[in-house]
């Protein structure tokens, strides 16, 4: 997430909104928005099991947690591109997304 935040600007100027959310508490998350200055919206609460049914993202049991799962989305709201990992690699980096957009808007 910090990667977006450092990042944000550029994604402004594209008129495009950074989301995050997670199936922390909403006290956890906080301190993560917190932690790292976040001035994009963060989510909380999600039940994993639920989001995995829903979106494919890998589901860690024994954990009860989501692994990191990326998606853009277009202003449509068709999802353009998405990202499942199922361990602590494989998520979407700003400069990966800012790339695909552009070549996105260029068609």
């Amino acid at each position: 997430m910090l990667d977006f935040q450092r990042n944000i600007d550029e994604f402004g100027k594209k008129n495009i909104r950074i989301i995050a959310a997670s199936s922390d508490t909403e006290e956890d998350a906080g301190k993560t928005v917190d932690r790292y200055g976040l001035s994009f919206s963060v989510g909380f609460g999600l039940i994993p099991s639920e989001v995995s049914a829903i979106t494919g993202a890998f589901f860690n049991l024994e954990k009860n947690h989501l692994h990191a799962t990326g998606f853009i989305v277009s202003p449509e709201g068709k999802i353009e591109n998405a990202v499942y990992s199922s361990s602590a690699i494989g998520r979407l980096t700003a400069s990966d997304c800012l790339s695909f957009i552009k070549y996105m808007m260029s068609l």
